[in-house]
């Protein structure tokens, strides 16, 4: 059974991601960000959402696990704030009903996706330029990066929740992230 744990940025829907997880059969756990990364054994990481940065703990070590992993909101903040990315204010601020453009039909993560879904989403902070390395694989008439992508290490980033349920197929995204952490 793949297992994935969720890294605990003390976001408000961490244990919501723990059981979209546990739905789709996946055997997961939440740890704290104040785990190393050299402590936890899985087939790949969520990194979940949170408040600020500055409570990240031990979160941008797991970019080093080789495992996949997968930033949801703060999360994929995090993942380009660490590899030279740049994350900055957002224009809109709290969380909204979105439609986002999924710009890469053949991404792992998200191509699967309609072309236009409604998702649930946080802009307070947003990723302005994606590292090197990545592409960017959706966006919005709100934000230039809704999600990212580097398939050649496995890194993805997502700035909605899709373990919320005002996002569509939000479901889809774990199962594909799973996908992603079998075929390694």
């Amino acid at each position: 059974m793949t297992r994935i744990v969720v890294v605990d940025n003390h976001g408000q829907f961490t244990h919501l991601e723990q059981r979209a997880l546990r739905d789709i059969g996946v055997d997961t756990e939440i740890v704290d960000n104040e785990t190393p990364p050299e402590e936890v054994e899985a087939d790949g990481v969520v990194l979940s959402g949170g408040p600020s940065m500055d409570r990240i703990g031990h979160s941008p070590d797991y970019l080093d696990a080789d495992v996949p992993v997968l930033g949801i909101c703060l999360g994929m903040q995090l993942v380009a704030a660490e590899l030279d990315g740049e994350v900055g204010a957002g224009d809109y601020g709290g969380y909204a009903d979105v439609t986002v453009r999924i710009e890469d039909d053949d991404d792992p993560l998200i191509g699967s996706l309609a072309p236009e879904t409604r998702v649930w989403a946080s802009h307070a902070d947003e990723v302005k330029r994606v590292p090197e390395g990545f592409a960017r694989t959706a966006t919005s008439d709100v934000c230039g990066v809704e999600a990212m992508s580097d398939t050649t290490r496995d890194l993805y980033g997502v700035q909605w929740h899709p373990e919320v349920a005002h996002t569509e197929r939000g479901e889809e995204v774990f199962e594909n992230f799973r996908t992603v952490c079998e075929r390694r």
